[in-house]
Formats: C-alpha cells, structure tokens, sequence
C-alpha cells in the first residue's frame, strides 16, 4: 500500500497536477511540523513553473529543518532555472555539504560555475558527476568541455573521445575533437571531425566555419 507521499508523486508524473496538490496539501495538513510534505509540494509547483510559491515551500522546509538537504537542492535548481547562478551555487553547496550524494545535484553546481565563465572551478564538481554515473553522456561532455576551457587539452581529448564511443552521433564532440586537432596542427584530423560534426548537424556553424578556415588554408598552400 502506498503512502499519500508516494500517491501524489505519481499523480505527479501522470501530469494530474491539481490531483497531487490536493494530496500534498492534505499531507502539510496533517503533519505540519514534517519538512517532506513541503518539499514536495515545492518539486510540484516548481515543475509547473509557479517558482515564487515553490521557494516558500524550500524555505518553510529548511525552517522545519536545517539539515532538509532536497529542500536547499530544490531551491538550487529553481535559482538556476532562474539563471541566478550565484544563489543556485550556494543552495547546491549546502545540499551536498549536508550529504546529498546526488550525480545531478553535482554536475548542475559544476554548471553554476561554467555558466559564470569560472571552468577550473567547475571541474571538481562535474568530474565527481561523471564519476557517480560515467554512463551519462552530457556529463562527459560538459566535463571535457570545462578541461578544454581550462586549457587541459591533452586531458580533454580523452573525454570527448569517451563521449564518442557512448554516442558516435555527438556533434558537439566532434566539433570539438576538431578543434584540439588543429591545437595539434594536424589539419587532416581536424577535417574529418568537422565533416562528421556536419553530416550528424548540417547547420553547425561553428563546423562549418573551422572546415571553411582548413579548405582556405590548403587551397592558399596549393597556390
């Protein structure tokens, strides 16, 4: 038998949103001194994008309990949906510094960082990302792109090399592949990469630039 918590969790991914917020409100009702009724019904409110009501819920919750790490971690994602890295950066931190050993709850403060242009300080946080679940693909990716923003290119050519070989299909990877082989100036390399990046997405542009760069570069040569 599922509790009330359980059943509107799943009245919320059959989207019976007006359903789960009865169920949710029926749960604060009755345990109103219990942070995960809050917490939850600030998950629903953010998913529908009522993100004002959703902090309220975040913060009655860590009033409750100062230690309710998916509150901070549900009060991160909405300042990061809100594009205000620096709060987002700081509710993440706590959540995990209280113990919220979440792959996502790290690649997303690592995210923080990489937003605000500060790739070395991203690293840490999107390799222990990558660590907790080495499967996921845009992980990898952004964790070389963060290495190769870092200037670590002989680190970063691994990683994209690994995203690869989870999907041959990665443009981006491609592209960026290309890229590190024209830092190892070796233009036939670094063609073929742009090739594949723009079979897989023909209006790549950044692609498409780089091999009109390299087409230039060896017609000039043959001249």
């Amino acid at each position: 038998m599922m509790d009330k918590n359980q059943q509107a969790i799943e009245l919320m991914k059959e989207q019976k949103y007006e359903e789960a917020a009865g169920l949710f409100n029926a749960i604060i009702e009755e345990n109103p001194q219990d942070p995960v009724g809050y917490i939850n019904f600030g998950n629903l409110l953010l998913h529908i994008n009522d993100s004002e009501r959703a902090r309220r819920f975040y913060e009655r919750a860590i009033e409750l309990d100062q230690d309710a790490a998916t509150a901070y971690y549900g009060l991160a994602n909405l300042y990061y949906e809100a594009s205000d890295f620096p709060a987002a950066q700081e509710n993440f931190l706590k959540a995990i510094e209280i113990g919220l050993e979440e792959a996502d709850a790290f690649y997303l403060l690592g995210m923080t960082f990489f937003h605000q242009e500060q790739y070395k300080l991203a690293l840490p946080y999107l390799l222990r990302a990558t660590e907790l679940n080495p499967e996921n693909i845009e992980y990898l990716f952004q964790y070389g792109l963060s290495l190769a923003q870092s200037e670590h290119i002989d680190d970063a050519k691994p990683i994209f090399q690994n995203v690869l070989e989870l999907d041959d299909h990665h443009s981006d990877a491609h592209y960026n592949l290309g890229v590190i082989a024209l830092y190892e100036e070796n233009l036939s390399v670094a063609l073929d990469h742009f090739n594949q990046a723009l079979a897989i997405q023909p209006e790549h542009a950044l692609a498409e630039n780089a091999k009109t760069q390299i087409m230039n570069v060896w017609n000039n040569t043959e001249m």
